[in-house]
């Protein structure tokens, strides 16, 4: 079994739960559940946020020209059904489903056109990211699926790699080995360092720093979050890298 996880960062105007999320920062979105099949999605999410950022959220889902993970620029026409399951205090749950047309393209749909059937999907949705963590049988062809998927994201968002592993292997013994991050979390961690950003007090704040690297802030906060919390666990468990369900 093979395992992919990457995220896209939507440009404003792309997304409207995309720009909710970014308007409403420490709100967030998981999937529990995520389905398709050559002709349907459907979908449970979890939210959580304050309460109008809950509000904010069910109106971009209820009341907009939504597709839950359709990557068409236009309508496209599909049947879409979005049900609040529940809505109190700090959470909201959402179901959707709907119908494809053959204009209507999706993370999931590309996937199991090149990846096979049997693929699985965990989401998460910050602010503008858009995590995907997928798992696959290991044949299929991978560069074809971020081929497709990255042509119908068109314009609209940029796609970040930030693991692609076999998930058979087994996890580190504690022997020391070296973290493996990604590229770009790489080249934050280590300019972070180099500018002080680490340093108490610092020399220099993630806005300084995400204008030297010339990348919005949004973007490096979350890179560096995501390298320092792959350094956490391997810290604390002595383990490698694999990474457990994103139960974040």
């Amino acid at each position: 079994m093979r395992e992919l996880v990457f995220a896209l960062e939507y440009n404003p105007g792309c997304n409207q739960v995309a720009d909710t999320l970014a308007a409403h920062p420490g709100a967030r979105i998981r999937s529990l559940s995520l389905h398709a099949t050559a002709e349907s999605l459907w979908r449970v999410d979890h939210a959580t946020g304050t309460a109008d950022a809950l509000d904010a959220i069910e109106g971009a889902v209820l009341n907009s020209d939504y597709y839950a993970d359709c990557l068409a620029s236009d309508v496209c026409g599909a049947t879409q059904t979005t049900r609040v399951l529940d809505h109190t205090g700090d959470t909201l749950v959402l179901y959707s489903d709907w119908e494809r047309t053959p204009t209507c393209e999706s993370v999931p749909h590309i996937a199991r056109e090149h990846l096979g059937d049997g693929v699985l999907f965990e989401t998460r949705h910050e602010g503008r990211h858009y995590t995907w963590r997928i798992i696959h049988s290991g044949a299929g062809d991978v560069a074809g699926f971020f081929d497709d998927l990255d042509a119908a994201v068109g314009d609209c968002a940029e796609r970040e790699m930030l693991r692609t592993v076999d998930t058979s292997a087994a996890t580190g013994d504690g022997d020391g080995k070296r973290v493996e991050l990604a590229p770009e979390q790489e080249a934050a961690l280590r300019a972070a360092v180099e500018h002080g950003y680490y340093e108490s007090p610092r020399e220099v704040d993630v806005g300084e720093l995400a204008a030297h690297l010339d990348v919005p802030r949004s973007t490096l906060t979350y890179r560096l979050r995501r390298a320092e919390e792959q350094l956490a666990k391997r810290h604390v468990t002595g383990e490698g890298v694999l990474e457990r369900p994103l139960q974040l």
